[in-house]
């Protein structure tokens, strides 16, 4: 990334303001803006989100924030209430409360002597979710957002539940939130009322996991943030962007399709990153093209920014099973609306370990008998699945899928004649029957080379009990046959000559998807099943796409580093009880902010095994340890939560300990078991 690069405008940062709330409640703001904001206001940027401006987003915010601001902006970093150096305590993702504080954020940055009354917002993540949200509502100075990594269905696309199925990032994120909501404010920010803010949290904000697990279907509690509802609510421009390695690109398409208002679409190879820090490469000039949406919709500018394609998004080429990628070869292609005209299904049915092309004549010539395939797929396959929502910290994209198909269906092309380019969301249409009441199917679509590596390109699951509904599920009746659908992520990807199309399914993905409460065979049909492929061939316009600029940014943050941090995935298995272990290690180490004296420690382990022969021995766990120390202030909180489960019930233990100067200060312990709801 560049770093040296001239800005139009000398800025300045004020370290802490506070904006006040209507219920007296104080939420933390740090602010970069022009130097003579006072004298000549200009429109401001808020970014809205739980995770710390003071420490441990200093380093990304030094790069953001500074470099927009030195375009002409007032950029506001806003801690949300019960986080960083906020005041009051904070007890879910998307409450009502933290869209009207958003709204009243609004008001206050646009009433303030160096704003000029116009507001964008921008997020990645929890602040592209809350950028929508808050857009919803409406707030008048709000001319326009930018929404990064985001979902406008909090069910249908999020950690917690996919296809209906429960996720391993479910216990994942919590985790993550479990750990930040027991962290207390900065002394320095919060003065002599930071231990008694402290103790507010780690009494008041609670165990948000037993929250998402009392709500296992698409209920009112998850309608209630998610702008699917009702996308005409959105009444100003959106960006949306996302990247294939992320989890929530599919939001995109829906956005695009649906809102009304003027919107672009943004999709890269990347990770849960912001693009010019995006990972699997390349990275972009996401802050120039940020810029120039800014200047477009809050200083009317005609800048050609919303010139060009509604979307634009990088086909991938073709790449051997990493668990890693620097870079992601391939070419940006675009289209002007969404649906596209220029995309066509191209089916293929399902025959005896084939993938046959709809109308092929290879098919008059088969059995007039539907012929029926069953499968049990062994309780580890899916250990090679990588993470749900990948953040390129760890090696946690998917490995070669050869020794996953060992266990699951596998319907295979011939080599292509040539290439196939897709770009949307692929399909299959099943019909299928369980041996239980309860079952779940995963379908993954594979590139497999000349050579039989095999590459995941997209995969979807589907709880068989939510196949006609999220909201009212039901039983399965054993042995007859139901006509399903499971939709795939979304992608954009190039299938060269002499590659086969490889379509897998299992009745089991653990531990990307917890598993069902009882063993289950599935029975596919296989003439009346099929693949269905949005099909794209090459456009000549794609070629005279201008290219994205190279990444640009303010000079990073210095970083100290005490102690090496470690991250990995291991596998571990145990060849006498014949259990499989995940163990993913996310540990940054220790390391100092020079500009405000702080040494930061976070670590994070998670743990997921299953006894190779008991889908009721499905066991998750998680440590987190996060540590703050200055010659001032010494405290440390250590967090550790089980999920498991019986048929019936899902078990939780969860425990907090928090330490001030090595004297542990506060400690509490959860026990909770939580009905299974049709998973």
């Amino acid at each position: 990334m560049e770093t040296d690069v001239s800005l139009p405008c000398q800025t300045r940062v004020i370290e802490n303001l506070f904006i006040p709330m209507p219920d007296g409640t104080r939420l933390a703001a740090r602010i970069w803006l022009p130097v003579d904001a006072e004298q000549h206001p200009v429109p401001a940027i808020m970014e809205y989100i739980p995770y710390r401006k003071r420490d441990v987003t200093r380093a990304r915010d030094s790069v953001n924030h500074p470099y927009m601001a030195g375009h002409g902006y007032a950029c506001v970093r806003v801690d949300m209430r019960g986080s960083g150096d906020s005041e009051g305590v904070l007890t879910d993702e998307y409450t009502r409360e933290e869209k009207e504080d958003g709204v009243n954020a609004i008001a206050w940055i646009a009433d303030q002597p160096w704003c000029d009354g116009n507001v964008g917002m921008m997020g990645i993540s929890w602040g592209g979710f809350n950028s929508l949200q808050v857009a919803a509502e409406r707030p008048p100075a709000l001319k326009a957002i930018i929404s990064a990594c985001s979902s406008d269905d909090l069910y249908v696309d999020n950690m917690h539940y996919m296809g209906g199925c429960l996720l391993g990032d479910n216990l994942s994120e919590a985790t993550v939130m479990f750990a930040f909501n027991s962290l207390p404010p900065d002394p320095d920010i919060a003065g002599e009322r930071w231990r008694e803010l402290w103790f507010e949290r780690l009494k008041g904000s609670g165990l948000w996991l037993e929250s998402w697990l009392r709500h296992q279907r698409r209920t009112a509690y998850w309608k209630a943030s998610s702008i699917r509802e009702n996308y005409a609510a959105i009444q100003c421009p959106v960006y949306a962007v996302g990247g294939w390695a992320d989890g929530f690109t599919n939001t995109i398409f829906r956005l695009l399709e649906h809102l009304e208002v003027p919107r672009k679409g943004l999709i890269g190879p990347w990770a849960h990153k912001y693009p010019h820090q995006g990972v699997p490469g390349p990275a972009v000039g996401f802050l120039q093209e940020a810029v120039r949406w800014w200047d477009y919709w809050l200083k009317g500018r005609e800048n050609g920014v919303m010139d060009g394609p509604m979307l634009r998004a990088w086909e991938q080429d073709s790449m051997p099973p990493n668990r890693t990628y620097e870079n992601r070869p391939g070419r940006w292609v675009g289209e002007q609306t969404w649906p596209s005209p220029h995309i066509e299904e191209a089916c293929y049915t399902l025959a005896p370990h084939r993938l046959v092309p709809e109308h092929s004549p290879v098919q008059d010539t088969s059995s007039q008998q539907q012929a029926i395939l069953e499968v049990r797929s062994p309780l580890s396959l899916g250990i090679n699945a990588g993470k749900w929502c990948s953040y390129a910290a760890t090696p946690d994209l998917p490995g070669d899928q050869r020794e996953e198909d060992g266990g699951a269906l596998v319907f295979e092309t011939r080599p292509l004649s040539q290439g196939l380019h897709i770009f949307g969301q692929p399909s299959v249409e099943l019909d299928l029957a369980a041996d239980q009441p309860f079952a779940m199917v995963a379908v993954r679509l594979s590139d497999v080379a000349p050579d039989g590596e095999t590459t995941r390109v997209t995969y979807g699951l589907l709880n068989l009990t939510h196949r006609d509904s999220h909201e009212t599920p039901e039983r399965l009746e054993p042995y007859q046959y139901y006509r399903v659908r499971v939709d795939m992520n979304g992608i954009a990807q190039h299938f060269p000559p002499g590659h086969r199309l490889r379509l897998s399914i299992s009745s089991s993905y653990w531990p990307l998807a917890w598993t069902p409460p009882a063993p289950v065979t599935l029975m596919v049909a296989m003439q009346s099943s099929s693949l269905r492929l949005p099909a794209r061939p090459p456009r000549d316009e794609d070629a005279q796409l201008p290219a994205m600029a190279m990444p640009e940014g303010s000079p990073p943050l210095s970083v100290e580093p005490l102690q090496p941090g470690e991250h990995e995935w291991r596998v571990l298995r145990e060849l006498a009880d014949n259990v499989t272990t995940l163990e993913v290690t996310n540990n940054d180490g220790t390391f100092r902010l020079p500009d405000i004296g702080t040494e930061i420690t976070r670590n994070t382990r998670e743990w997921y095994s299953i006894q190779l022969d008991d889908v009721l021995s499905s066991r998750g766990e998680t440590y987190t340890q996060r540590a703050f120390k200055r010659d001032d202030w010494d405290i440390e909180v250590i967090t550790r939560t089980v999920l498991t489960c019986d048929a019936e019930h899902f078990e939780i233990a969860a425990e907090l300990d928090a330490y001030e100067a090595g004297r542990r200060v506060y400690s509490q312990n959860w026990h909770h078991a939580i009905p299974r709801d049709f998973i």
